[in-house]
């Protein structure tokens, strides 16, 4: 009478991963689908120091006013006129995401007005202007 042992033989099965890799798409689409991706606005800008700045959750437009007054968004500059069409294009994308105004501290204050008075009338829902912490 022979004794088969558990790792004996010839007769070994193949281990079956399709449903881990069944897991791991489905966890794959479900982190696409709830992330939310942040456009940079492709020019980089020295923000002014303040000492009571609050950190903001649901970012989603970026606007950058370089110290030359060039208004960059998507990567690309984008004339004062087309800000609006812009920003509202961008809304449509992640409707819930507000505004975040990068502006130089050498750029015109009157056109970083220019661009929160045209996010508020493309009906963002919140508008800020982003600044880094004073030491």
């Amino acid at each position: 009478m022979k004794r088969r042992s558990i790792g004996d033989g010839d007769s070994s099965s193949p281990i079956d991963l399709t449903p881990m890799l069944d897991i791991v798409f489905i966890m794959l689409i479900f982190f696409i689908v709830t992330a939310t991706f942040i456009r940079e606005p492709g020019v980089k800008v020295e923000k002014p120091a303040v000492e009571t700045g609050q950190p903001l959750k649901n970012v989603a437009i970026l606007v950058a006013i370089s110290a030359d007054n060039i208004i960059y968004m998507d990567g690309k500059p984008v004339p004062p006129r087309d800000v609006r069409p812009t920003i509202e294009r961008l809304r449509s994308e992640n409707p819930k995401g507000g505004v975040v105004i990068q502006a130089d501290e050498e750029a015109d204050m009157g056109l970083t007005v220019l661009v929160m008075d045209e996010a508020r009338a493309a009906r963002a829902p919140s508008v800020s202007v982003s600044t880094i912490e004073q030491e």
